[in-house]
């Protein structure tokens, strides 16, 4: 098994770089200030898909924008794909462990991944970034397919005193062949509209804090973690190749009653 390191500032400068890169990257969305990239990498590993978006956020500061990406309890107010997710462990002041399951449009299986989750505030850049780990507790489940994440996370940065833009990056390995269906209707709807749905939920986000813990923020006051502890020399890093693959790239979209295609609210 791969031993597990946590990312330095060097890890945290890299992901930035790649969030501000546009080498190589082909747009497929860019309309009322969100964008939407893929980009194909020659040679690379055609399994992994290379995701990037982008929106800039009007009335919402990148405090603000950090604090609701962090905020595991409010995240169900916005994320249209969430099933479910929850912290596991924490490893560091700034890592810990977290599962995440999300939706698929039907009929395809939902996926999740285990991750180390890290974050950092670092030249008035704002960054959480994860990868795929091995939990001894977290075996792939029956019901969903355990994809692979290779680097993802946001990287939020001020563009004002109230206004930020987030870029969110994803290098992710869904375990399975998808039909091209879906890897349009991810970057060209369901992308745009998480985001547009995140700006929103940020510009509620003060007032809905003030109810709800508003002095916990566990990500900026580590003291106040009340998650369980766990070394970073009992995980390991989660490799695609040792997960099951699942081919669902014949599989057609399905549409509901009133003619559109599942999965789209």
């Amino acid at each position: 098994m791969e031993p597990v390191t946590l990312p330095d500032d060097a890890a945290f400068r890299d992901f930035v770089a790649e969030c501000e890169s546009q080498d190589g990257w082909l747009s497929w969305y860019d309309r009322s200030g969100v964008s939407v990239w893929e980009q194909v990498v020659p040679h690379a590993d055609l399994a992994v898909y290379r995701l990037k978006g982008m929106i800039d956020m009007a009335g919402v500061s990148a405090e603000t924008a950090y604090d609701v990406l962090h905020d595991t309890e409010y995240r169900s107010l916005w994320d249209i794909n969430l099933v479910e997710t929850h912290q596991i462990a924490r490893v560091t002041d700034n890592a810990d462990i977290s599962y995440y399951e999300w939706k698929c449009p039907k009929p395809l299986r939902n996926r999740d991944v285990v991750t180390l989750r890290s974050w950092k505030i670092l030249d008035k850049d704002y960054i959480i970034m994860n990868f795929s780990v091995k939990h001894p507790k977290y075996p792939p489940r029956k019901d969903t397919v355990r994809a692979a994440s290779r680097l993802a996370g946001y990287l939020v940065q001020p563009t004002g005193h109230d206004s930020c833009k987030l870029t969110y990056l994803a290098l992710l390995d869904p375990k399975g062949f998808l039909p091209k269906w879906i890897v349009n209707k991810a970057v060209q709807f369901l992308g745009p509209q998480v985001m547009r749905k995140l700006h929103k939920a940020c510009m509620e986000y003060p007032a809905w804090k003030q109810e709800h813990n508003m002095d916990v923020k566990p990500w900026l006051h580590p003291e106040q973690s009340q998650l369980p502890t766990m070394l970073v020399s009992e995980l390991a890093i989660q490799h695609a190749a040792s997960l099951e693959h699942f081919d669902e790239s014949s599989i057609k979209e399905v549409k509901d009653q009133q003619g559109e295609a599942s999965g789209s609210d």
